[in-house]
């Protein structure tokens, strides 16, 4: 191997990428065009990880395209060590990436987007419980060639791995990324986050180049000064090619060595050493040229056609020319993809075309090779070949879970279909069936639209009996019912206006159309979906009855199909007021889904059940189902899949509305903050409310990344209610009203359901403020506005409250106790700020609500000190401040203390026994000296900090509950005893003396 040189300052970033991921999950991007030595820096990097006691895992992309879905992870697994083998055997689905393809499900039954989650979830668990034993490097090589499925992957890992010791490194060709190459936005979107790093390389300088050269181990003894140069002008910095021109001089034909003409261009270069070797050394290259840069040995062979001992001595002599290396126990790769490149052009195009069909025929009969042999069958001009492998590897893509292969696969199929003679008896699919795969996979790979569109086009060919849609043993009933049904199901997932109103029409006729006798499982679930386009579209009668029907329809042959159908009937009962019905049939729902490996729907039974709970006020149960559920979903690797997500993030709310804020700030230490997908975006707008309530200092972060996500109008209420609660703290009302008002407007039906109290109760606070700073200054007519503003959000509390779409609907707990603060609010707003208005808010909140429960009494002990009942305030008072400061609620603990000291309370000390004078005066950490300001009460320090604000004598008295004529002789005392004439003199001593 040469030496590598010119490249000190890349190595020294790459080893300290090492060190990094010792204490946590980074990445490197490295980027340079072909030959200029990409490959040759990485392996001196995993050959320091290994030293380093690194777990190393290698994996390269390969040069037939995106058609083999995850291959560099593949090849990564296969190459590994027994003990990462035995890791992954004991994943199901990472296992089938392996050569014996481990177990896995029926491509039809299987469904392929909770595979693709489950693989990515799978595989990130595996890198998690390798770094818990040691640093883990991943190198995935040559990603300009990588599919989609792997480009996916990588960005999920990347943006998933945090704490996890795992260094992840991925190589490309910048010349390779046109304009719209796949892999450019990725990198692009990759390289926005902190963790990873770019490392551009690029060409080598002279002085490097020539110290490559006479570094290489079987150069020639003596070069000319002229001969390096020569090399180095045309070499362009580019390492490889240099390396080629300088093995071009080593011909032993050539007797001057040092004197030869050098090839032009590279390409010329490399065939001019492949000319040198045998006849059948060049027919093996050629092979192999065709199969890939790397092959298994038993295909080359035959697809040479060599006799056995002169195509093994046609290999060596491949190999002793650094033509090709041994790849592994039993293949080989070309010493560089830009080799094979040359080979592979070099060939004549029937030449080229045998050697395909030729491998197309090897491969025929190869367990997981159809993504490959669709590829040789196409480029053998084998229609009816490429016809059947795609379908092939559509299959296998699905069981893999790569539905964006998928569908690809099946889309050429479809494509060729009219170019094949008896195209569904060679498939043993139909057409209809095979389009009906297609949708499914689209739909999977998140592709809606596309999937919507395939499906119309099946329904409206499945009405002529001459589209030939339907063939062999279709039951032209079940494929229409299951394709109308699909159809419906992805309707109701569609974004547009239209969708509802034609997914229950679809529905509809699907269900209508369907034989009544006997009953089939087809028939339920096209039901259960006609339940949901009523429920979707407002009509809740109709949805039960057909719910109902759904369930007694599937029996025992689909019993998920009833526990879809129960999930349905539960969220109608909920509709309804019935809550406890609502819990027994999601309970029920739960127990039929229960060990049918029918994941979606029990995840799906699982979190309504636990949210139910959550709604009812039952908080400890909901805790404990969610954490089951998300417990589920992280062995199946669903953790971030469809409920599964949802199950986090309602485990995560359980826990913080509890008051286990230990255990809520874990789970929300793993919700990613340098989010770039929607389900990131859920959860990380979930943390916020911990870290808000926390102060804690990723807030800002977290709120940069959700900024993008402002307009989904899920994780622009969540984030925009919580960071409006954090601009109240800091005292920004103008912020908080617009980020309150944000949450408030995030939907245009936001206004008329529930979840609008919360956003309504923090803008009427801020409302509040902002009267009573309007009547301490006297403004009339500035407290009346926001009284007026206050009296609307009043309103949009109550018809929230009221929910009038759903009339029966009980209002749970939570949400009585943000109507009952909504109303305390308005009547601080509105001068009124009674002691029972925020007994009223305990009340409804209860005592489970532990965070909520602190504020209300914050609040309440506020009430009562402007009541003249501040004795009974002080126990109030420190049952707030015991709990915020258990829950490490910094941002209450501060606005308790105002209070504490505002109204003069004795609650007790709680300074920290360290703290010195300085905390005790206030004055500035560190200083030293005699403080004017020592000779003043504590009372008289807070009416110095209150003037150093500009406020009046009356804003004053009103602030520390005193009148205003207290508070000038307070002022009077001030002043005689700073010795200064005005209250801007003494101002500026406050600030001076930290005040």
């Amino acid at each position: 191997m040469a030496t590598l040189v010119g490249r000190s300052a890349e190595l020294t970033r790459l080893r300290a990428l090492l060190d990094d991921a010792t204490s946590g999950a980074v990445a490197a991007l490295i980027g340079g065009d072909a030959g200029v030595g990409k490959s040759r820096l990485v392996t001196e990097v995993t050959s320091i990880a290994a030293g380093q006691g690194f777990t190393v895992l290698c994996g390269q992309c390969a040069e037939i395209g995106d058609s083999v879905p995850y291959l560099p992870f593949a090849d990564a697994i296969r190459t590994a060590s027994p003990e990462v083998e035995a890791a992954v055997k004991a994943r199901p689905v990472l296992a089938r990436l392996l050569p014996d393809g481990g177990t896995g499900g029926d491509p039809e039954t299987d469904r392929a987007g909770l595979t693709r989650q489950q693989m990515f979830g799978t595989v990130l668990g595996l890198l998690a419980e390798l770094s818990a034993r040691g640093p883990v490097l991943l190198v995935l090589e040559d990603l300009h060639w990588a599919d989609a499925s792997t480009r996916d992957l990588l960005t999920f890992l990347v943006r998933m791995l945090h704490g996890e010791r795992v260094a992840i490194i991925g190589t490309y060709r910048t010349d390779d990324l046109y304009r719209r190459h796949p892999l450019r936005p990725v990198v692009a979107d990759l390289l926005r986050l902190p963790s990873v790093t770019s490392v551009q390389l690029g060409p080598l300088s002279a002085s490097a180049l020539t110290e490559l050269l006479f570094a290489i181990a079987d150069a020639p003894g003596r070069l000319s000064a002229a001969t390096v140069n020569q090399i180095v002008a045309s070499a362009e910095g580019n390492a490889y090619y240099a390396e080629e021109l300088l093995a071009a001089l080593s011909d032993p034909a050539d007797d001057t060595r040092n004197g030869p003409g050098l090839p032009s261009g590279l390409a010329a270069l490399l065939m001019s050493r492949v000319e040198r070797v045998s006849d059948a050394a060049q027919q093996v290259l050629r092979a192999a040229s065709v199969a890939g840069r790397r092959s298994g040995d038993d295909l080359v062979r035959a697809a040479s056609g060599l006799p056995d001992a002169t195509y093994d001595e046609a290999v060596r002599e491949a190999v002793a020319n650094q033509l090709l290396v041994p790849d592994g126990a039993d293949g080989y790769a070309f010493r560089h993809a830009l080799l094979r490149e040359a080979v592979y052009s070099d060939l004549l195009p029937g030449e080229r075309t045998r050697l395909h069909g030729q491998l197309a025929a090897l491969l025929s009969k190869v367990p997981g090779a159809a993504a490959e042999l669709a590829h040789h069958s196409l480029a053998s001009h084998d229609v009816p070949g490429a016809f059947v492998a795609s379908i092939r590897a559509g299959d296998e893509a699905r069981r893999l879970g790569a539905p964006t292969e998928a569908h690809r696969h099946y889309d050429r199929a479809l494509s060729l279909w009219d170019r094949v003679d008896d195209a569904a008896a060679i498939a043993s699919v139909s057409r209809g069936r095979l389009g009906l795969q297609s949708a499914a996979a689209a739909f999977a790979a998140g592709d809606v639209p596309r999937a919507v569109h395939l499906l119309r086009r099946i329904w409206q060919a499945l009405a002529d009996p001459e589209a030939g849609v339907t063939a062999g043993d279709d039951d032209p009933e079940m494929l229409r019912s299951h394709i109308g049904e699909r159809l419906a199901y992805f309707l109701l997932e569609s974004e547009g206006s239209e969708a509802p109103a034609e997914a229950l029409r679809v529905a509809g006729d699907t269900v209508g159309e369907s034989p009544a006798e006997p009953a089939t499982w087809y028939l339920a679930r096209a039901m259960a979906t006609y339940a949901m386009a009523f429920m979707v579209n407002g009509d809740d009668a109709s949805a039960r009855e057909w719910a109902q029907r759904a369930r007694d329809a599937a029996g025992g042959e689909a019993r998920w199909v009833a526990a879809e159908a129960l999930t349905t009937l539960g969220q109608l009962s909920s509709r309804e007021g019935d809550t406890d019905g609502a819990s027994r049939m999601f309970a029920a729902a739960l127990e039929q889904a229960e060990g049918l490996r029918m994941f979606q729907v029990e995840l799906r039974a699982t979190y309504l059940l636990a949210e139910q709970h959550q709604a009812r006020g039952e908080l400890a149960e909901a805790a404990r189902i969610a954490q089951q559920g998300e417990h589920r979903a992280d062995r199946e690797g669903l953790g971030l899949a469809p409920y599964g997500m949802d199950l986090r993030h309602l485990h995560f709310q359980a826990r913080f509305l509890l008051g286990e804020w230990d255990d809520a700030q874990r789970l929300a230490d793993g919700f990613p903050v340098r989010v770039t997908s929607l389900p990131e975006a859920v959860l990380s707008a979930m943390a916020l409310f911990i870290d808000v309530a926390r102060g804690n200092p990723a807030v800002e972060e977290r709120r940069t990344w959700l900024e993008p996500f402002w307009g989904d109008g899920f994780v622009g209420y969540v984030a925009r209610s919580v960071l409006a609660e954090q601009a109240l703290w800091s005292g920004d009302t103008t912020l908080a009203l617009a980020h309150a008002e944000a949450a408030i407007h995030s939907d245009a039906w936001r206004s008329a359901v529930p979840s609008v109290l919360r956003p309504a109760a923090v803008a009427l606070a801020a409302r509040a403020d902002r009267a009573a700073a309007a009547r301490l200054a006297g403004h009339v007519d500035a407290e009346a506005a926001e009284v007026a503003s206050a009296k609307e959000l009043l309103a949009i509390a109550h018809e929230g409250a009221r929910y009038p779409v759903r009339p029966k609907a009980v209002l749970g707990p939570e949400g009585q106790g943000w109507l009952a603060r909504a109303e305390a609010e308005y009547g601080r707003a509105s001068g009124h700020n009674t002691p029972e208005a925020w007994e009223a808010v305990l009340s409804a909140f209860g005592p489970h609500y532990v965070y909520e429960t602190a504020r209300g009494r914050w609040r309440l002990a506020e009430a009562l000190i402007e009541a003249g009942r501040a004795d009974e305030a002080v126990p109030i008072w420190r049952a707030a401040a015991a709990t915020a400061t258990q829950l490490r609620a910094e941002p209450l603990s501060a606005a308790l203390d105002a209070l504490a000291r505002r109204a003069r309370l004795d609650p007790g000390a709680r300074l920290d026994p360290g703290a010195g004078p300085a905390a005790v005066s206030g004055a500035p950490a560190g200083a030293t000296g005699a403080y004017l300001t020592e000779a003043l009460t504590d009372r008289e320090r807070d009416v110095l900090r209150l003037l150093a604000r500009g406020q009046s004598n009356r804003q004053i008295g009103t602030e520390l509950f005193i009148s205003p004529k207290t508070a000038s002789v307070h002022v009077s005392n001030i002043l005689a005893k700073l010795a200064v004439t005005n209250r801007t003199e003494a101002a500026a001593i406050a600030h001076r003396e930290g005040l």
